[in-house]
C-alpha cells in the first residue's frame, strides 16, 4: 500500500484499502474556522446530539475575518465561542490564535499517522508531517463532531520525486507551483500528492508545509511526507501524545510515478488568475506591483519570514507600494519580534499585521481596488480572490516577494544579491 492508502487502512481497523473503495473512517481531529464553523456548529445542532465525540479533539480557530472586522464577522465569531465554551472543545482566539493551519501543527495537536479534517481546503498541509489530511463540507464536519467518523473513497496516489538540489532561492513554494504548473489545477484531481526525492529531504518543515499546504491546488484530496528525523525533531517538545509512524510499501502501486530535476526549476510565479499558470522569474516581464503579502497558512511561518528580511534588511520598500506582512501565530510573532525581524520590517516601510488570513481571502488587511495588482505569497490568485474582479494576483515565495516590494515590479531575489 502507499503511505494514504497504509494509515486509512489502520483508521478502518481493516489489513488493507484501495483506490475506489469507500470506507468508514475514524478520525484524530476535527477542525473548523470562522466562516465554516457556524454552518457546521447548525447542521451539529439539527442532529439532537448532546456533546462532541471528544472535546481534546475538535478545534476551532476564528482566523479569516478575527480580529473581527465588521458585525457580521463579530456575530459568527461569537456562535463559535459560545459552542467552544459549552461543549469544551479546544478553542484559538485573540491572544492565542494564529492562523489554524500554522497554530495545529505548532501546538502538536497534529500527528503523524493521524487523520484528520477540517472544514478548510488547506486542512492538507498537515501532510507535511506525515498525517493524511483532507478538507471537507460543513455538513461533514458536523457529522464528524458528533460520531469521530468520516465516509469517503480510497484516493489512487501519484508519487512526485524531486530529484538534486535547489538553488539558493528556490523553495517549497516554487516546487510546488512547479508541478502545479506541469499537471494543471486538476492533475492530481482526489489523488493523494505523495512527496520523495533528494529535494523534497532537504527541504526544512516550513517548506514541506507550504508543499502540502498547495497539494489542493493540484485538485489533490491530499498532500503528504513521510516523517523523517526533521519531522521528529519539529515534533520534539511539541508532540503530547503517542503516534505511529507509517511508510509506504516498495512494492506499492501508484496511479503515476512523477520526476523532476529541482535543479532547473527556478523561483516560479503564477500570473493570473490560476495557481498553474506559472512560469520562472526570469520570464515575468516587467509586471509593476502595487501591493506585496508576505503571511498565509502558506508561506506565514518562521523561515518565510527571515527569508524576507535577509532581503529588506537595510533597504526600503519601493515608494507606491504597500507591503503586508502577516506572521502565522502568536508564536512566531514573538519569535520574529526577538530575532529583530519585526524592526528590519517596520524600518523598510512595511506594515505588519496581528496573525490573520486577512487578505488572502480578500477579508481585510488588504483588499485590492480595481486595476491593482499584488504579489502574494498566499495559495490562490483565482479572479477576485482578493478584492476587485478586475484586480490582479500574483503568487510568489517569500524573497521574491521581499525583492519585488524593494524594487516595485516583480523581481528576481538574485538582482539584489548580485
Amino acid at each position: 500500500m502507499t503511505l494514504s492508502e497504509k494509515i486509512l487502512a489502520a483508521h478502518t481497523g481493516r489489513e488493507k484499502v484501495s483506490p475506489g473503495e469507500f470506507i468508514n473512517v475514524k478520525v484524530d481531529l476535527v477542525l473548523s474556522n470562522d466562516i465554516t464553523a457556524p454552518i457546521a456548529i447548525k447542521e451539529f445542532n439539527r442532529l439532537g446530539v448532546a456533546s462532541v465525540f471528544d472535546p481534546t479533539r475538535v478545534v476551532m480557530v476564528p482566523d479569516h475575518f478575527c480580529p473581527n472586522k465588521d458585525i457580521q464577522s463579530a456575530e459568527q465569531a461569537k456562535m463559535m465561542r459560545e459552542f467552544a465554551l459549552k461543549h469544551k472543545i479546544v478553542y484559538f482566539e485573540i491572544g492565542q490564535m494564529g492562523i489554524e493551519h500554522v497554530i495545529l501543527p505548532e501546538k502538536g495537536l497534529v500527528l503523524p499517522g493521524d487523520v484528520v479534517v477540517g472544514a478548510d481546503s488547506h486542512t492538507c498541509t498537515y501532510g507535511a508531517l506525515g498525517a493524511f489530511a483532507t478538507g471537507m463540507g460543513s455538513t461533514d464536519i458536523a457529522v464528524a463532531m458528533a460520531t469521530g467518523e468520516i465516509w469517503m473513497k480510497v484516493p489512487p496516489s501519484i508519487k512526485f520525486i524531486f530529484h538534486g538540489k535547489t538553488g539558493k532561492w528556490v523553495g517549497g513554494k516554487d516546487l510546488i507551483l512547479y508541478t502545479i504548473g506541469q499537471i494543471g489545477v486538476d492533475g492530481a484531481l482526489y489523488s493523494a500528492m505523495e512527496f520523495h526525492g533528494d529535494a523534497v529531504d532537504s527541504l526544512p518543515m516550513d517548506g514541506r508545509f507550504t508543499m502540502a499546504n498547495m497539494a489542493i491546488e493540484a485538485g489533490a484530496k491530499a498532500g503528504i511526507f513521510h516523517v523523517d528525523a526533521k519531522t521528529r525533531r519539529y515534533l520534539k517538545g511539541r508532540a503530547s501524545r503517542n503516534y505511529i509512524e507509517y511508510t509506504a510499501d516498495t512494492n506499492a502501486e501508484y496511479a503515476r510515478v512523477i520526476e523532476y530535476d529541482a535543479t532547473a526549476i527556478e523561483p516560479q510565479i503564477a500570473f493570473p488568475h490560476l495557481p498553474s499558470n506559472t512560469r520562472p522569474v526570469s520570464r515575468a516581464g516587467n509586471i509593476k506591483i502595487d501591493q506585496v503579502v508576505i503571511g498565509s497558512c502558506t508561506n506565514g511561518r518562521l523561515d518565510d519570514l527571515r527569508l524576507a528580511a535577509s532581503l529588506l534588511k537595510d533597504r526600503k520598500v519601493y515608494a507606491g507600494v504597500r507591503c503586508i506582512i502577516i506572521p502565522g501565530s502568536q508564536q512566531i510573532y514573538m519569535d520574529a519580534l526577538k530575532e529583530g525581524l519585526i524592526e528590519i520590517f517596520i524600518k523598510a516601510g512595511a506594515v505588519v499585521s496581528t496573525p490573520t488570513c486577512g487578505p488572502c481571502l480578500g477579508g481585510y488587511m488588504g483588499v485590492l481596488a480595481a486595476g491593482e495588482r499584488c504579489l502574494s505569497t498566499t495559495n490562490r490568485n483565482f479572479v477576485g480572490r482578493m478584492g476587485h474582479p478586475s484586480s490582479e494576483v500574483y503568487l510568489a515565495n517569500p524573497a521574491v516577494a521581499a525583492a519585488t516590494a524593494i524594487m516595485g515590479r516583480i523581481a528576481d531575489p538574485q538582482e539584489l544579491a548580485a
